[in-house]
């Protein structure tokens, strides 16, 4: 029987002369294993095979084996977790169960205990099987088991402040309660919960990939018990109902500390709580995961490393502002130069940046804070939002006298935030002299990975319109991670795409045309991303150097329409055509690009 190593060495995967090291010290083999998926030369996957073929048995993808739902119901939650296994398909009286550690006989024991069927072991990779434990064998039950139990108790709504402020809160079915909503949504890699109380029943809805699912719902009488429990926990006042409030909170999921933004509204049922999500991780992304296409890429490069000038993110409410503008930080932060943020709240925390949190009631607005701040030898600034026309004055002149800013405002494109700026009363002439870069962005979904499905579209679509494949004179590259197709592939999957040419230029015509229509890609739906055909998001972006010609159209009041018309005859690319380009692409579909964008 070959050793795990000669697996490997086999399939190629590892070396030949590693087995002289295994010759001179057998027992090394984990050692050397290990230094090889450290550095990225080999995969749990991998390993997890390579071990299933040492012990004769199969190996498992959990990630696209199309798990049986009845099958997993065989097996309680608490066993699968305790032995980490999953059982995946049933047939008669045989039971495939997938398995970290088949050679664990207690495991094997306790689920032919349990089920009465003959079992069969399938090796799969410990993350993928803890994650489809999680998927699988999700909260849902003891949520509706809990809410049954706060029926029946019906409590009141003191006894159900006093449940939350218990000492033991395992035993308070109101913080289980609430404990188990945060925790689902995390581990559905939610971006916001909203629990909202209506005329006979609570609500609890997930925002996943910028959609609500409605994932649970309770009886009317707890709503007071919750609402007040996730008061305390964000440390809200629990006696004020008549107005909205904000606070913040932190919880610890997975070995991690997550923190969530937390709001109130009141309304006519009650009050309403939306919690935010806040990643961390978002903080330590790197510009290439921005998914910034090259052209996008280098005029954004342009405006964020130049020593002054503001810089400003616009979108709705959840596109994706705050992920742009902390990266961009990321990116110029260094030791030698002082960074000062003003927020509100404060979403993610930096190392080696100075953040402020607003507080209004104590005086410290954007205003009065940036006022403040510029007296502190700042280099770069971060604004949270520009809201006023005081926050906006102070932001302007700071970018006139040397500093870098950084802020968001709420427009639906690049354009209209110059329009925007002069509504508030900003003096064009400062304005167009102060502002250096607008990026407007959306967040689409992106497809999945593993079930995606490409098409022939149709002939008559205009999605190609202004774009050329790569080899054009400066065609840039598709984003890091894109899906490219290899250099031999055919014409119909273009490897990268161009700025739509200025008017009375003639677009390339060595596009797909010749095949009929534009080779796009499709939801499917698979196990990995729960039937939807779409993992994940991915931004769309438009941005807007100001130029010599916009600042003087800015100076003249110019519509955003004539300042757009301007903007992209110099290269800029509005956002449905930079959803075309990431259609082209494969890494959105068409409907989700007409979804998002207008």
């Amino acid at each position: 029987m070959p050793s795990l190593t000669e697996v490997l060495i086999i399939r190629g995967i590892m070396p030949i002369e590693t087995i002289d090291v295994m010759d001179s010290d057998p027992a090394a083999e984990d050692q050397v294993i290990q230094s090889f998926l450290e550095s990225g030369r080999l995969t749990k996957s991998q390993i997890a095979s390579a071990r299933a073929e040492v012990m004769g048995l199969s190996f498992i993808d959990l990630s696209e084996y199309p798990i049986d739902r009845s099958a997993v119901a065989l097996v309680p939650a608490a066993m699968c977790r305790r032995h980490r296994v999953l059982p995946i398909h049933q047939q008669g009286e045989m039971l495939t169960l997938a398995m970290v550690n088949p050679d664990d006989v207690f495991a094997l024991d306790d689920v032919r205990a349990s089920t009465h069927m003959r079992i069969v072991p399938v090796v799969a990779e410990h993350d993928d099987l803890m994650q489809a434990i999680e998927k699988f064998h999700r909260a849902d039950s003891e949520i509706g088991e809990l809410t049954n139990v706060l029926e029946e108790e019906n409590k009141s709504e003191d006894l159900a402040l006093v449940n939350s402020r218990e000492a033991d809160p395992d035993d308070a079915p109101i913080v289980r309660f609430v404990n188990l909503i945060i925790g689902q949504a995390i581990q559905d890699s939610a971006s916001d919960i909203h629990i909202e109380p209506g005329e006979r029943e609570m609500r609890v809805r997930y925002r996943i990939d910028g959609v609500l699912h409605e994932m649970q719902s309770a009886p009317r009488n707890v709503t007071n018990g919750v609402i007040s429990r996730l008061k305390i926990m964000s440390d809200i006042d629990i006696a004020e109902r008549r107005k909205p409030q904000d606070g913040r909170m932190s919880v610890s999921h997975g070995g991690r500390q997550i923190d969530l933004r937390v709001a109130t509204l009141p309304t006519v049922y009650g009050e309403k709580v939306v919690m935010r999500i806040l990643d961390n991780n978002a903080t330590r992304m790197g510009m290439d995961q921005l998914a910034l296409l090259d052209h996008n890429l280098e005029m954004f490069k342009q405006s964020y490393t130049k020593p002054y000038g503001m810089i400003l993110v616009t979108g709705p409410t959840g596109s994706g502002k705050s992920t742009t503008l902390y990266t961009t930080l990321h990116a110029v932060a260094r030791p030698e130069i002082n960074v000062i943020t003003v927020e509100d709240p404060v979403e993610y925390r930096m190392e080696g940046i100075n953040q402020v949190q607003v507080n209004v009631k104590a005086g410290l607005t954007f205003a009065s804070a940036l006022r403040s701040i510029l007296r502190s030898d700042p280099d770069v600034v971060l604004l949270g939002e520009i809201r006023d026309k005081e926050t906006a004055q102070i932001a302007v002149e700071a970018s006139l006298t040397g500093h870098l800013v950084l802020s968001t405002l709420h427009t639906n494109d690049a354009p209209s935030a110059i329009t925007r700026l002069t509504e508030m009363d900003i003096e064009p002439f400062l304005v167009g002299s102060a502002l250096d870069c607008v990026v407007a962005q959306r967040l689409a979904r992106r497809l999945c990975d593993r079930c995606k499905e490409q098409y022939q579209g149709d002939p008559g679509m205009d999605i190609t319109q202004g774009l050329s494949v790569a080899g054009d004179a400066g065609a840039p590259a598709a984003p890091s991670g894109a899906h490219s197709a290899p250099a031999d592939a055919p014409s119909a999957f273009p490897t990268s795409l161009a700025t739509a040419p200025p008017p009375g230029i003639t677009p390339s015509t060595s596009t797909e045309v010749s095949l009929g229509g534009p080779t796009l890609w499709r939801p499917v739906g698979c196990s990995a991303c729960s039937g939807t055909g779409y993992r994940g998001r991915i931004a769309l972006h438009e941005v807007m150097v100001v130029t010599e010609e916009i600042e003087r159209l800015a100076v003249a009041r110019a519509s955003s329409t004539e300042i757009a018309r301007v903007a992209r005859s110099q290269g800029m690319r509005t956002l449905r055509e930079d959803g075309w380009q990431k259609a082209l692409l494969g890494l959105t579909s068409v409907e989700e690009i007409l979804r998002v964008v207008a």
